[in-house]
């Protein structure tokens, strides 16, 4: 709303400033020789060209062409640059015809405003500039200036290189009729672009480029087929550009402050030709609104351009009856790759079919690719208010005899689709579509299509031949509400994409919606559409092409009111696999996660939950075949499986071979295996005609020794407590039972705190010693447990004790036993 408020009290602004603009319609000055004869048909010659070189320069005071009437700048052929400033202070009013000879550049610099009005008209060979800067800058650092034209600027030989916006800048204004393109619905053919359109056009590969403080089309229609259309709007700060190369590069000054660009009543930027030109835009808030387009429509074998937004908020919105809806759109009819699309933002929104589009048809060539870069969020709402089948997103569709689509890239804080609005990348008779990649802090995907059946989602799809590309989503959050759908998938004889979806924090389906019978759900599959789709795109009853697989990672993953994980297919191809991580997951209220198929093989699920796996309220987990495949086999490792309330999980065919179940947990709770279905919480792999499949439980119990240390049964080394032992031939002993003589640390030498010395000679002693009895065996600390073979108990077991000897025996002459205390 701040920013429609500011454009529009731009435009206001503006127009009051237009009306200033006199009757006399082109006057020159006395600055630099510029003489103007005529007066509704100006004809303007003399100037002043430095050197007779390549720049020639005129100054007015005003400058106007009245509707139907003509300037006409009457220059040598070997001009280069004209640079034309108007000094006077008056808005120019431009509804007639502007031209110059010869393929000279022309530049219209005014800072106090320019208006082209409906009947504005360009027939120059060069380039067009129109700009309210105050100043434009030379290679050679010299410039020509609009407001301060005495004494007069040092003019130069020298190639332009920027513009430098004033502080009383104003805006600029294109009227006109708006476009007259047209589409089929959902794109099946490539746009109709009318030869006759009427606008502000240059020569092929020209550019026609406007710059000023604001910047407003009201049904305006800027061509440069094969050229470069370039729309830059600031308040202050400096655009730089190159006019030595064909396309001269604008580059604002990252210092610049930006202002608004506005596009509405079927206003168009088009640079398409052979081979397809390029448009830029960069602006504060960049409007695209009421059926405007940025549209290149590319031919041959040389390499397109490309489409380049930068603002703050880039809104698309809006459509009139009998139009298409607002776009920025490349198109590919050639054999070389279709114009890129590159966007960067604060905040994208999108509303009433507003649309980013990269497409390919007929020869072969790929699609542009689209990058889209928005740093706090992109909105996403509903379709065309006149054509349900136009909804609002990004899109890279292969149409009937294209190249393969062009890939999606999209980084974002939060992505929102409600509605159907949504991303789709789809395959319709060409040869594939790239691949998807998201982004982002959060994904909310919540709402149908309110005019025909539809999700919000993103999708990547094949409906005829050609594979559908896969989908890799890396976010915080995902919630899936009301008809929100992620999918990978084929409805005719290409093969669905792959589909991975990692969530750092969780995953939320709420089935809700299913009077439409559109669950919200995270699927690679093989699907049947609606019978008014098969007819609109000529597509089999039953897809034929195998489905994708579909990897999802979140710690926190809910499913409930029948919403679903699947990887499956209804037609004669086989179903992906579906492999789940995460940390718990929770089924409820019919929520399921299923592999399936028709007729061919059903898919392996492989679900992992670190903590635990609830399911309640009828819940599913199955791999399921129908006619002739075998089902898939289902393998659960989660240390808690709970079932309640009438939840299953299921491996069963009906006339294939029943699929296994492998489980790894440390308990289940509720669910119990039986041969078939029943009213109860059911583990079951059956067929109905075949042969049944496998279950197998592998009940991890508690370790009884987890957490124990395992203790020593030696708790000192005895190598370091006795010296060497005394000759074999002696009978002496030697009792140590004091502090005396034996050190704390067997390495460590003896520290005599109570001195003795024995001087006795020894002698032969014969010494009887009498029997004692032993003290009882102290209580000792278990360090084992076996288990007893007669009664089954657990009997925990101490080691039994060394008796350390605390004698050595000295030599058989020794008669005397010392002895320290």
């Amino acid at each position: 709303m701040r920013g429609l408020l500011c454009i529009g009290l731009v435009s206001l602004g503006t127009i009051s400033i237009l009306e200033q603009a006199h009757a006399q319609n082109v006057v020159a000055d006395s600055s630099l020789g510029t003489i103007v004869t005529g007066s509704a048909n100006s004809i303007i010659t003399g100037g002043t060209r430095p050197n007779n070189g390549s720049n020639l320069f005129h100054s007015f005071s005003q400058f106007s062409i009245p509707t139907g009437g003509s300037a006409t700048f009457d220059n040598a052929l070997d001009v280069v640059n004209i640079f034309s400033r108007v000094s006077g202070g008056a808005a120019s009013n431009i509804d007639g015809l502007l031209q110059a000879n010869g393929t000279a550049n022309l530049f219209l610099l005014n800072p106090a405003g320019i208006l082209f009005g409906t009947n504005a008209r360009l027939n120059i060979g060069g380039s067009f500039v129109g700009t309210t800067a105050d100043r434009i800058q030379f290679a050679d650092g010299s410039q020509f200036v609009a407001t301060d034209p005495n004494p007069a600027p040092l003019l130069t030989m020298s190639v332009p290189s920027g513009l430098q916006m004033g502080q009383s800048s104003s805006s600029i204004q294109v009227q006109g009729q708006g476009h007259q393109i047209l589409h089929l619905p959902i794109f099946l053919e490539p746009a109709t672009r009318n030869p006759q359109q009427v606008g502000l056009k240059v020569q092929p590969g020209r550019t026609l480029a406007l710059i000023g403080n604001g910047i407003q089309l009201n049904g305006g229609v800027l061509i440069a087929e094969s050229g470069q259309v370039n729309l830059a709007s600031l308040s202050t700060g400096t655009v730089q550009f190159d006019s030595t190369l064909p396309q001269w590069n604008f580059k604002v000054d990252t210092t610049a402050k930006l202002a608004n660009i506005q596009l509405t009543q079927a206003s168009l930027l088009d640079t398409s030709g052979n081979p397809g030109g390029s448009i830029h835009l960069q602006g504060k808030d960049i409007q695209i609104q009421n059926s405007s387009m940025l549209f290149v429509q590319h031919y041959g074998t040389q390499a397109a351009g490309r489409i380049q937004v930068k603002a703050d908020l880039l809104e698309l919105s809006g459509a009139l009856r009998n139009r298409d809806q607002s776009l920025i759109l490349s198109e590919n009819l050639g054999s070389s790759p279709g114009a890129h699309i590159d966007i960067s933002a604060r905040q994208i929104v999108a509303r009433d079919g507003g649309e980013i589009l990269s497409t390919t048809f007929r020869n072969g060539g790929m699609g542009g690719d689209i990058s889209v870069n928005a740093r706090d969020s992109i909105q996403l709402f509903g379709v065309s208010p006149f054509d349900g089948t136009r909804f609002s997103g990004i899109g890279a569709p292969s149409n009937l005899g294209g190249g393969r689509g062009g890939n999606i890239s999209i980084t974002t804080g939060d992505f929102i689709a409600r509605n159907g609005a949504g991303i789709i990348s789809r395959v319709l008779g060409g040869r594939g579509t790239g691949t998807i990649q998201l982004r982002s802090d959060s994904i909310s995907l919540i709402g149908e299509n309110p005019v025909i059946a539809g999700n919000s989602s993103i999708v990547s799809s094949t409906f005829l031949g050609g594979d559908a590309g896969a989908i890799v989503i890396d976010t915080g959050r995902i919630v899936l509400g009301a008809s929100g759908a992620i999918s990978a998938s084929t409805s005719g004889t290409g093969n669905a994409g792959s589909l991975t979806v990692n969530a750092r924090e969780s995953i939320e389906i709420d089935g809700s919606n299913v009077a439409l019978a559109l669950p919200s759900r995270i699927s690679a599959s093989g699907q049947q559409l609606s019978a008014r789709f098969r007819q609109i795109f000529g597509l089999p009853a039953l897809p034929t092409g195998n489905g994708g697989n579909l990897v999802v990672n979140s710690p926190n993953i809910t499913i409930r009111n029948q919403g679903f994980i699947a990887a499956e297919n209804v037609g004669s191809g086989n179903a992906g696999y579906l492999k789940i991580q995460a940390d718990s997951i929770l089924l409820e209220r019919q929520g399921q996660i299923r592999t399936s198929t028709t007729v061919g093989q059903g898919g392996n699920l492989e679900l992992t939950a670190r903590d635990s796996l609830i399911m309640r309220q009828q819940s599913l987990i199955s791999a399921r075949a129908g006619e002739r495949g075998n089902g898939g086999n289902i393998m659960i490792n989660a240390p808690i499986i709970a079932g309640f309330e009438n939840s299953d999980i299921i491996a069963n065919a009906v006339r294939g071979r029943g699929g296994n179940i492998q489980i790894t947990t440390q308990g289940i709770v509720g669910l119990q295996y039986r041969p078939q279905l029943t009213p109860d919480n059911d583990i079951t792999a059956s067929s109905e005609f075949g042969v049944n499949g496998s279950v197998q439980v592998r009940n991890v119990g508690v370790d009884p020794n987890s957490g124990l240390m395992t203790l020593s049964e030696k708790l000192i080394d005895t190598s370091q407590q006795v010296a060497e032992g005394c000759s074999s031939a002696k009978n002496g002993s030697f009792i140590i039972t004091g502090r005396g003589g034996m050190p704390e640390n067997p390495a460590e030498r003896v520290v005599r705190d109570r001195p003795w010395t024995d001087l006795r000679a020894l002698s032969h002693t014969s010494v009887t010693r009498s029997a004692s009895t032993l003290p009882a065996e102290p209580l000792i600390e278990a360090t084992t447990w076996h288990r007893s073979p007669q009664t089954g108990r657990i009997e925990l077991i101490a080691a039994r004790p060394n008796r350390a000897t605390l004698f050595a025996t000295c030599s058989v002459s020794s008669d005397i036993t010392s002895q320290v205390d």
